[in-house]
């Protein structure tokens, strides 16, 4: 019971976190969520290191892990299936997945929810990209706990935290900051 009532208060606040405010206004006028710089090593908390490591098993089976992602820029978007930005990204993260070899895309499912309900969700809206669900009561170490859904973080090929975002983000958006972190320009 007091675990159903813990569920129920951390959806509750993170549907809340989901919708975005008159407040929210974005960092930058490329991506539409609030981008940050990513903490440098003097000052960066314990949950958000320089070079994170995420190494996850994916719905289908596989694993993804960001270290075998080096030379490539890394999309990581912290996403559920009730939150409508989310969903809203989902088809350009999926087409800039698909389209850009230079950038890898992984979907990380921040909700309790069975990997057949999961399956049959992706039936309806798939997408390219690997897909992993994540215990929200345990979620990577290196990364920070979502304050909101969408959260995206920018995976720099060294490895290191380019940008992180909150809110929902554009294709568009991300080429331009890869193309500002000295990555390849903006595609037509």
């Amino acid at each position: 019971m007091i675990r159903r009532t813990a569920v129920c208060a951390a959806l509750l606040f993170a549907l809340a976190a989901c919708q975005r405010g008159a407040d929210d206004t974005p960092a930058d006028a490329g991506a539409t969520g609030t981008a940050q710089t990513a903490p440098g090593a003097d000052g960066a908390p314990a949950s958000s290191r320089e070079q994170p490591a995420l190494r996850v098993e994916t719905l289908d089976g596989g694993v993804f892990d960001l270290a075998d992602q080096r030379g490539r820029w890394v999309v990581v978007n912290f996403w559920a299936t009730w939150c409508a930005p989310c969903l809203k990204e989902m088809p350009e993260l999926s087409a800039l997945d698909a389209m850009r070899e230079h950038i890898q895309v992984v979907g990380l499912a921040y909700e309790e929810i069975e990997p057949d309900a999961m399956r049959a969700f992706l039936d309806e809206r798939p997408v390219v990209y690997p897909i992993a669900i994540l215990d929200p009561f345990a979620p990577p170490a290196d990364f920070e706990t979502p304050k909101g859904l969408p959260m995206t973080y920018l995976i720099a090929p060294d490895g290191r935290v380019a940008k992180q975002f909150l809110g929902p983000v554009t294709a568009e958006g991300i080429e331009a900051m890869i193309a500002e972190a000295g990555g390849p320009p903006v595609q037509a």
